[in-house]
């Protein structure tokens, strides 16, 4: 069984990691923590508050509110999920109440209660985890895993032709994480294109369905739909926090994986928030470039299409 707890910017396909973890027989989701990025911070907890309960969890797994802010930087929205993270969807608002504890505090207290016993996926910009680090470092050294969706495989961004929104928002949490000596596995946007996409016949199989969730699941992803079709000039769905989810549960989903050395750039306009990912063979030339994640070059799409599509049933 896998216990996870998830850090998201609650939005479009962060709504799908959730249900992942909420309903995967092998999952079992431990707490929810809310960090700035998609939409407004506010928003972002009504939009987990109300998938939790949407998957019939209402109650059951805490909701934190961490950091409204990047560390540095100005917060910027990501337009890709509508105004509301849910394409315009208007759901109501959930029963269930956020914690009062603080989201930096959750992480810190589940993951030393449970050492060795904790994966965290951080779905969202890295404010809460570097933070959470910053102060209680042994966490690095106590969390089972931490599996990271973010950045680019050395390849073209989807906020700038060189950042991924996730690192871009805060770029110096980022870097604070990965000099962190956290066991990372790092999902990029590049592997989300490569492998996280799935296509219109799966989406209109999704669609088929017809239950809650998959009705659910047709209206929250809408807008990112018709973004793609805008973007790339084909009817895809784009799912890099689900596959990320998928993965963390199934590792068998990963196909092929480096460890490699990532660099985050925190300075500059151009390149602010690029991933500088390291290969192997440069790794080895330059000694003190140490391997610090492994990223995963391919999964199976199919796979992950048939993992999402069983938990809307």
């Amino acid at each position: 069984m896998t216990r996870l707890l998830i850090d998201t910017d609650t939005a479009g396909d962060d709504t799908f990691s959730l249900l992942l973890a909420l309903r995967h027989p092998q999952a079992t989701l431990e707490a929810v923590t809310i960090c700035n990025g998609n939409v407004a911070f506010d928003q972002q907890v009504e939009n987990a508050l109300y998938t939790i309960e949407v998957a019939g969890r209402g109650g059951e797994v805490p909701v934190y509110l961490g950091c409204a802010q990047p560390i540095m930087g100005r917060w910027q929205a990501a337009t890709m999920h509508g105004t509301d993270g849910m394409s315009e969807a208007g759901f109501p608002r959930a029963k269930q109440r956020p914690e009062s504890k603080h989201a930096i505090d959750a992480i810190i207290d589940l993951i030393m209660a449970n050492p060795g016993e904790i994966e965290i996926i951080a779905q969202a910009p890295l404010t809460n985890l570097a933070l959470a680090y910053l102060k209680e470092p042994r966490i690095a050294r106590n969390v089972k895993h931490l599996w990271i969706m973010g950045g680019t495989d050395n390849a073209v961004g989807n906020v700038t032709p060189m950042a991924e929104f996730n690192f871009f928002v805060d770029p110096e949490a980022a870097a604070v994480v990965f000099r962190a000596g956290f066991p990372i596995t790092l999902s990029t946007w590049t592997l989300t294109l490569e492998s996280g996409s799935i296509s219109a016949a799966e989406v209109e199989r999704i669609a088929r369905l017809d239950t809650p969730l998959s009705r659910f699941f047709m209206t929250v992803s809408r807008v990112p739909r018709e973004r793609a079709l805008e973007r790339y000039g084909t009817a895809i769905s784009t799912h890099p926090d689900s596959l990320t989810c998928a993965c963390a549960i199934d590792p068998s989903l990963i196909l092929a994986s480096d460890d490699v050395t990532v660099d985050i750039e925190v300075g500059g306009d151009i390149a602010r928030g690029t991933s500088s990912v390291y290969p192997p063979r440069m790794v080895e030339r330059w000694p003190d470039r140490d391997a610090n994640a492994r990223i995963i070059r391919r999964a199976d799409t199919a796979g992950f299409a048939e993992m999402l599509t069983s938990v809307l049933r």
